[in-house]
């Protein structure tokens, strides 16, 4: 087949015998330049060319890519200009195609009054088509897909080129050694603009292009880097920011993490919003910035370089009451044995054990009339002591959610695929559970500790005996995942969370659906039930809760009090109180019955990620996006205690039925267990 070159023939393709095109009658040229074959069309530049697959008969028919300049200019003086600046586009093409990730220039050339780029065809598929075929991309993913394209924006910035249309078609994986390759510079779309001599003319894609590339025309290194963050949140949650952009502007940067199908690490999070900031003075203003948050190691990660040594010991003890002089000295001591030359394992056990005598001496001494408050405490708060007890690292991957059994015997978590479980007082694993097709994202225990219920992306929740792991049943009926499972006190009813929209609920002995709620507009990825078994809440990404009657499955009432999307619920052991967490980085407390707000709890820095209330009703525990496990007094919302040790965000907390345990989860890959002693 030969292709024709008119750029407005709707029907290009002809027999090769063919001398005039068969659809428009222009006279069909066999090779552009007696050297380039073109194949076929694979973009239209909007009037002003088209873009084709070709054939470089001199390179053993190696394939190519032709972009075509036919501007419809009236005056010589535009057609002019027109081959002045595509010159000058050849040109910065050239010099940027000296990196290995950028196109390389073949050739340019005008013929028949068209002008020609041809370019290196970069063998591979771009990530819109790699992200309809894999749907989703997990955080280290995104995070590689980051380290790999800013050094080539750092490339083009630094010789004072402009991308101006970061978005995953211009963005290809090469099939040879998977590296992303970044292509279209956009010639003929900063030709368009700059020929019309338009001031504030917008190059570039709506959604993946900020502001002031939109509205003024005007595009800096800054504006790229949006671009970069609008990709990346396109890659996380499958949501076009094209589309979202026609329904709210530029108003759906500042809430984008509700999009998101799952909690991202800290680091991720952090990044990406800065990425996305609506105001270019508030965003990353180079790549190398970027770089550099990206490439950050936290303390716990750092070798023990003396002078790191022995800043972080000397600030640790200035949060540590007066009295306690003798830690001082024992800390300072530890830092100039790391001075000494130890390695980092004996630096990783000095912050172990400095984590830990924090912990149990950051409580105020009743007695004393002046003591001080230590990690957010107010004077004459009793504390429990809490303490480090194991960290168990048998998964390769973030830990979604934890369970204990009632006994305090076994603990469950998942990760991927699977299902692990433990001993809970060794820490020795017990047994794997494989069956789910696609990602477990949460699991429960029954009441009499002898069932385990997972839910999945794929859709279904499973039933397994615990202590045998064998699968007894799969529950079927959600239309998307399940991420949120709670059975009822007396064990007979499973209650699931879909991101279907809906809310399902099972007989747990025999498997049978016993009803849907439907009322949430959003995932829902959040519920819980009373201790009477009387009244389900439901937390969803609609920022909405609502409260239903379990039995008879009506609406009781809807709270709307979270300015963000709802990610965890929990109801006190007395049923009075509701606490929910949410995005805003704030925990809610409400009156169960009357669904008044009673107060709100703020410390957090990153969003609150789960929530669980120790069995006698004194203490709430929340797990964040900043790393931190938050103790409160449930009843007055005083900040206790903050423990630290996960190196990533906490995604699960629970506290075990005799209140002696509290276990995390987190994006870490580990699950830590925590002692807790009055």
């Amino acid at each position: 087949m030969i292709c024709c070159l008119n750029p407005d023939c709707p029907n290009p393709l002809n027999p090769d015998e063919n001398k005039f095109c068969q659809t428009c009658s222009t006279p069909l040229i066999a090779l552009l330049r007696n050297r380039f074959r073109v194949i076929r069309v694979l973009s239209d530049e909007g009037g002003f060319g088209r873009t084709y697959l070709s054939q470089d008969v001199d390179k053993l028919h190696e394939r190519c890519v032709i972009k075509q300049l036919a501007p419809k200019f009236q005056g010589t003086w535009s057609q002019k200009k027109a081959m002045e600046l595509f010159a000058e586009e050849a040109k910065r093409l050239q010099q940027l195609g000296e990196h290995p990730q950028i196109p390389t220039l073949l050739a340019y050339f005008e013929q028949d009054h068209c002008l020609y780029l041809v370019q290196q065809f970069i063998n591979g598929q771009n990530l819109l088509k790699e992200l309809q075929q894999r749907k989703t991309y997990k955080d280290r993913e995104i995070q590689a897909i980051m380290l790999d394209l800013l050094p080539i924006l750092k490339f083009i910035h630094n010789r004072g080129v402009i991308h101006r249309d970061i978005k995953p078609e211009n963005i290809i994986r090469r099939h040879s050694d998977e590296r992303l390759s970044l292509i279209d510079f956009g010639s003929s779309k900063q030709l368009s603009a700059r020929v019309q001599n338009k001031s504030g003319t917008s190059i570039g894609s709506h959604g993946y292009s900020p502001i002031e590339q939109i509205r003024d025309g005007k595009a800096y290194p800054a504006s790229d880097l949006f671009g970069l963050g609008s990709t990346c949140f396109h890659l996380l949650t499958g949501i076009s920011p094209f589309q979202l952009w026609m329904e709210h502007g530029y108003g759906w940067v500042a809430n984008w993490r509700q999009y998101l199908r799952s909690p991202i690490n800290a680091e991720l999070d952090r990044v990406l919003d800065k990425l996305l900031q609506k105001d270019i003075r508030y965003r990353y203003q180079s790549a190398d910035e970027v770089i550099k948050d990206l490439s950050k190691k936290q303390p716990l990660l750092l070798p023990p370089a003396s002078k790191y040594a022995e800043k972080t010991a000397i600030s640790q003890t200035q949060y540590l009451p007066k009295k306690y002089n003798i830690l001082r000295i024992f800390i300072l001591v530890s830092a100039v044995t790391l001075l000494l030359g130890f390695s980092e394992s004996w630096y990783k056990q000095y912050h172990r054990l400095q984590t830990g005598l924090s912990s149990r001496l950051s409580q105020p001494n009743n007695s004393s009339s002046n003591s001080e408050a230590v990690l957010g405490q107010q004077p004459k708060i009793t504390l429990r002591k809490v303490s480090l007890a194991n960290t168990l690292k048998g998964h390769e991957n973030s830990v979604l959610s934890v369970a204990i059994s009632p006994d305090g015997q076994l603990l469950a978590s998942n990760s991927d695929r699977t299902i692990k479980v433990w001993k809970l007082a060794t820490g020795e694993e017990v047994s794997t559970l494989k069956g789910h097709s696609q990602k477990v994202n949460v699991v429960a225990i029954s009441p009499d500790g002898k069932t385990l219920v997972s839910g999945s992306d794929d859709g279904t929740i499973k039933v397994w005996n615990l202590a045998t792991g064998e699968e007894i049943r799969t529950l079927s009926g959600h239309s998307d995942s399940i991420h949120a499972l709670v059975i009822s006190p007396d064990g007979k009813t499973l209650v699931d969370g879909s991101d279907d929209n809906t809310i399902k609920v099972w007989n747990l002995n025999t498997g049978r659906q016993i009803r849907t709620l439907a009322g949430h507009k959003f995932w829902v990825r959040s519920i819980a039930i009373s201790p009477d078994g009387k009244t389900l809440a439901s937390g969803s990404f609609d920022k909405t809760i609502k409260l239903w009657n379990l039995s008879e499955g009506y609406l009781i009432r809807t709270l709307s009090g979270d300015a963000k999307t709802i990610t965890s619920l929990a109801i006190s052991p007395d049923g009075k109180t509701l606490a929910s967490a949410s995005r805003d980085r704030t925990i809610k407390l409400w009156n169960l019955f009357s669904g008044e707000p009673i107060r709100t709890l703020v410390g957090h820095e990153n969003t609150v990620t789960s929530l669980t209330i120790s069995p006698d009703g004194k203490t709430l525990a929340s797990g964040s996006r900043d790393r931190t496990i938050k103790l409160w007094n449930l009843t007055n919302g005083i900040e206790l205690l903050k423990l630290r040790g996960h190196d990533n965000t906490v995604t699960c907390v629970t506290f075990s039925l005799d209140g002696k345990n509290l276990v995390s989860g987190s994006e870490d890959n580990t699950i830590k267990i925590w002692q807790i002693s009055s």
